[in-house]
């Protein structure tokens, strides 16, 4: 998928993906990392619970996955899109990103990058930093939370979270949050790492060097 005319016009914002397995912490971390960093940050919502949450059903036909997940894909996009446009100097907190989608693709529908007319290297470039939050499932822990969008068992929601772990752990700019009986501990060193990379970002992209002339 080339890079449409909005985005090439829109600034470019700092990117920062949180994702992992279902029940990972990664939505509460987002939204108090928000509430105590303020304008610094915006935060780009799950595109997936936005769906489902408004009526796209959740099914296991393989076609209608393949309409699924190209819809989450898509409005991922302009989610980050917007939030970028609105404000251009803040740092995005992305609920997830593109990437997340191939591990819910059905394989017997080809390669889900090809089939959203990109690569899995443009997607992953897409971003500057990604935290991994653990699913809790990996510790035999429950994830139930009463969210209806969430159908995923423990043994699926383990499965998926290897996946996606095998994917995003490719970025160069990864860090892992790992599951802990104590659900108070992991969120303050995720609020912690999600701190640090802010940081360093911000830094990097503020000291960049900028063209002079003579």
């Amino acid at each position: 998928m080339s890079t449409s005319p909005l985005e090439k016009s829109s600034n470019h914002s700092i990117r920062i993906v949180l994702t992992g397995g279902p029940g990972g912490g990664k939505t509460t971390a987002a939204d108090l990392f928000r509430r105590e960093i303020g304008e610094e940050v915006v935060v780009v919502p799950e595109s997936a619970t936005v769906l489902f949450s408004g009526g796209l059903p959740r099914v296991d036909e393989p076609h209608a996955r393949c309409a699924a997940q190209n819809a989450i894909f898509h409005l991922q996009r302009s989610l980050e899109l917007i939030q970028s446009s609105l404000y251009p100097d803040r740092v995005l907190l992305c609920d997830r990103g593109t990437i997340d989608g191939a591990v819910y693709w059905p394989e017997e529908s080809g390669d889900f990058f090809e089939q959203m007319g990109t690569t899995f290297e443009d997607e992953l470039a897409r971003y500057d930093g990604v935290i991994f939050f653990e699913s809790a499932a990996v510790g035999d822990m429950s994830i139930e939370t009463g969210n209806p969008t969430r159908i995923e068992t423990n043994k699926q929601a383990v499965a998926l979270d290897k996946e996606l772990r095998a994917l995003w752990s490719k970025h160069p700019n990864f860090t892992f949050v790992s599951h802990t009986p104590s659900f108070f501990k992991k969120i303050m060193f995720g609020l912690a790492a999600m701190e640090s990379m802010v940081g360093q970002l911000t830094h990097s992209k503020n000291s960049s060097p900028t063209d002079q002339s003579d």
